[in-house]
């Protein structure tokens, strides 16, 4: 199995759970030998029911005219010689 972040190679590896429904237990799950990614089958169908559908609808371009832009560059005042 390839890493889903790098594509590095995934072994499996021994890890162990505090928060286990019958108290602390060893669980085992995929970690990625170059990124340290784990793949855990619990967390992957989390993360799969937490996901939404985000729609975006661009009607126009964006007004920035009354957004205000601080560049810190308003502070530095030299007189001329």
């Amino acid at each position: 199995m390839t890493c889903s972040r790098c594509q590095g190679l995934m072994v499996e590896d021994q890890l162990f759970d505090f928060e286990g429904t019958y108290g602390h237990m060893w669980t085992t799950s995929l970690r990625c030998m170059n990124c340290g990614h784990v793949h855990d089958p619990v967390i992957a169908q989390h993360r799969l029911a937490r996901q939404e559908q985000v729609v975006v609808v661009s009607s126009r371009e964006p007004d920035y005219q009354d957004d205000e832009v601080h560049l810190g560059a308003e502070s530095f005042l030299r007189l001329a010689a």
